[in-house]
């Protein structure tokens, strides 16, 4: 993304729908209710309008986060919540003390072509994402979505500035 002239160069990276992950943790939910199991105490199994993005931080180093750039094409509301889980081959379990607060959660409404979103929250997320970009090449998101909103709805990434 080009800056304007006495702006800092900034950077766009995307969330990007990782569909293996997604897949594996259904595939938890579908073996446990198959069994007629229960999940591990403290464990969050995945509901079906959750879906696992990641962000592939392409530049670790001297990132300031910006702002977020979310579109939604239809009315709706998608909730970002961020995970401190380092998924490993084996696909730990994701438990819930492993998701952040705040979430960010951004939403259209009907006849509006406007986004709106928890300000002070969703700032605060993304100045974490510059702290966690300094430690980890990925991170992975739950994105929740509300109101008949589905992952084709959504165009998401993350801008930063960079320093």
């Amino acid at each position: 993304m080009a800056a304007e002239e006495g702006d800092k160069p900034q950077l766009e990276m995307p969330l990007v729908l990782d569909e293996d992950l997604t897949k594996q943790m259904r595939i938890r939910v579908d073996t446990l209710k198959k069994n007629n199991e229960k999940r591990q105490d403290g464990e969050k199994l995945l509901r079906p309008a959750e879906f696992v993005y990641r962000l592939d931080f392409i530049q670790q180093q001297k990132l300031q986060f910006e702002r977020w750039n979310i579109m939604l094409d239809k009315a709706g509301k998608v909730t970002i919540t961020g995970t401190s889980q380092h998924w490993t081959p084996d696909l730990t379990n994701l438990m819930t003390r492993q998701l952040l607060d705040p979430a960010a959660i951004f939403w259209r409404k009907e006849d509006s072509d406007a986004m709106d979103w928890n300000e002070a929250d969703a700032q605060e997320f993304g100045e974490r994402l510059s702290e966690l970009a300094k430690i980890r090449k990925v991170m992975y998101f739950l994105i929740t979505f509300g109101e008949g909103l589905e992952p084709a709805n959504l165009k998401s990434s993350v801008i930063f500035n960079l320093l």
